[in-house]
């Protein structure tokens, strides 16, 4: 379990360390675009770290979760543009929330087991 979460974090600190370091700069036309997709990148990345940690990782799961969830994401900024509404933010609402329950529930997860590491140690002492 701890193995393919610390490469999921390993796999998300090098991915952003190239994203910043490759000298390409996109048209602000796509920043709708870009800002859904790495929301869910990242919301894929949380709830693939949460589900490890509580032994319910599926790679079937995750990767179908990762491409519809983009795909739901462009669609809806892609429509939104065409109507001239900015649609993409129900997406942007949705991975926000998504990502910080995620967040906390890997900081609760983390919590207890550090607790129960020191009860542990002191029971053996």
């Amino acid at each position: 379990m701890w193995l393919g979460v610390w490469l999921a974090v390993l796999g998300l600190f090098l991915g952003v360390m190239i994203g910043l370091n490759v000298p390409l700069i996109l048209p602000s036309i796509y920043a709708h675009y870009m800002s859904v997709a790495v929301l869910a990148a990242l919301d894929s990345v949380l709830g693939g770290i949460r589900s490890a940690m509580e032994d319910k990782f599926d790679n079937g799961i995750f990767l179908t979760g990762f491409f519809s969830n983009a795909l739901l994401a462009a669609g809806l900024a892609f429509i939104g543009e065409r109507l001239g509404i900015e649609l993409y933010l129900a997406a942007v609402v949705a991975f926000g929330v998504r990502l910080f329950q995620n967040l906390a529930i890997i900081r609760r997860h983390l919590l207890k087991r550090s607790y129960v590491i020191k009860e542990e140690n002191r029971l053996s002492r």
